[in-house]
């Protein structure tokens, strides 16, 4: 009996601690789905109030926004150690800071240099506004989120940044870029020695059932003759018939739905179409650099054959006139041993090797390879080797004084 009496208490504290991370993660949950949804609601509210009047730092529904967004980017924040060991508070102004320096243009040293902000967490709010004035603010939160290795460093595990509700956050504050906001960063709303604090009574909405409205009517009519004892209640009909001005106002509402959701998806429509001309004309650009890529690459092989040619045909030339070399040193070897009279005859084989040399020199394909090289010093010597004086040797030793009869 003492045994199973003990596996049961052992088995009621292991269920006490799985019930008790069941209820974290619910919590947990809840907060993030929570903070997600009035943030979402935010952001309506910002758009409809929009329509009629220009947000500033007056507006509540402003400063609500702020203290969700604020409440969201501080959701599961870690500390900041000390050399000491000690865990100190740290404010999102701090992951801001280092995430999002990769924003072109960012507003990020600006802010640091603001002499009425001194704290971290009026840094914080007024960078909100900041961003919220350029319409960037989806920007960074993007830039910050994609930086995973940095937002793991700075926030817990559960955080809403590090979660799936990161990608819907960024995308709902795709639509303030919509408004112009105008802020003055000297005011009270960027005191950071308060913590934010979030009003959801705007956002909230209970809808009764057709049973518990009778009883509803009742319990304000008796709170109203205890009040009043005089007061009597009039006017009591059907609670689902609304009078006109009630008809209205809700028409009213609906039409201004209309055409904000009309003017967004116009500003939406226009964004992509510019988005369309931008691919479709680096998707031109492209095609034209791959046809001049494919051109100067044919150009340059034609090139590379031609040199090749002409440096075949170079070597057959020069071939050619050193055997024409070895045959005229020949001849006046032989005409050396010979006597005077046979001079005739060595004059008549040096007509012959002049008009072979002067055969070679017309070469036309070589001429007509070599047209537009005249720069070239392999040109150069080829017409240096066609000279006359290079072929006239033998001939200057036939007529020498020495070898004409007396």
């Amino acid at each position: 009996m003492a045994s199973r009496t003990l596996g049961g208490l052992g088995g009621s504290r292991g269920g006490g601690g799985g019930s008790k991370k069941s209820l974290s993660a619910r919590n947990a949950a809840v907060e993030r789905r929570n903070l997600i949804t009035v943030c979402r609601f935010s952001v309506k509210t910002l758009i409809d109030r929009s329509c009629f009047e220009t947000i500033d730092d007056s507006s509540p529904e402003f400063n609500n926004f702020a203290a969700i967004l604020e409440q969201i980017l501080s959701h599961r924040l870690k500390g900041q150690v000390t050399w000491f060991g000690y865990e100190s508070p740290r404010s999102f102004w701090d992951y801001i800071r280092v995430a999002c320096r990769k924003v072109s243009q960012n507003c990020i040293c600006s802010i640091e240099n603001m002499e009425n902000v001194s704290s971290s967490r009026a840094k914080g709010r007024a960078w909100i506004r900041v961003a919220l004035m350029e319409k960037h603010l989806s920007e960074y939160i993007s830039t910050a989120l994609r930086d995973f290795k940095t937002t793991r460093r700075f926030y817990e595990d559960g955080a809403i940044v590090l979660g799936e509700e990161a990608n819907m956050l960024a995308g709902m504050l795709l639509g303030l870029n919509a408004i112009d906001f105008s802020f003055c960063l000297k005011g009270e709303g960027l005191d950071g020695s308060f913590p934010a604090v979030i009003d959801y009574t705007p956002y909230l909405k209970f809808t009764q059932s057709s049973d518990s409205i009778s009883s509803d009517e009742e319990e304000l009519r008796t709170l109203g003759s205890s009040g009043s004892e005089s007061s009597t209640p009039e006017n009591v009909g059907p609670p689902f018939i609304m009078d006109e001005n009630s008809w209205f106002n809700k028409c009213k509402r609906v039409k201004q739905k209309y055409q904000l959701t009309l003017e967004q998806k116009g500003y939406l429509e226009e964004l992509l179409r510019l988005r369309e001309n931008q691919l479709s004309e680096s998707v031109s650009q492209n095609k034209i650099l791959l046809q001049r890529i494919e051109d100067s690459d044919l150009a340059h092989k034609l090139e590379k054959e031609q040199l090749e040619y002409i440096i075949v045909e170079l070597q057959d030339q020069l071939k050619s006139y050193q055997s024409l070399d070895q045959l005229s040193a020949e001849v006046s070897l032989s005409q050396t041993s010979l006597d005077p009279g046979q001079s005739q005859e060595g004059d008549g084989k040096q007509d012959t090797l002049n008009l072979i040399s002067g055969g070679k020199e017309d070469t036309p394909s070589l001429l007509g390879l070599c047209g537009s090289l005249t720069s070239v010093a392999s040109y150069k010597s080829l017409t240096s080797l066609k000279s006359n004086d290079y072929l006239a040797s033998p001939t200057t030793e036939v007529t020498s004084p020495g070898l004409t009869p007396s």
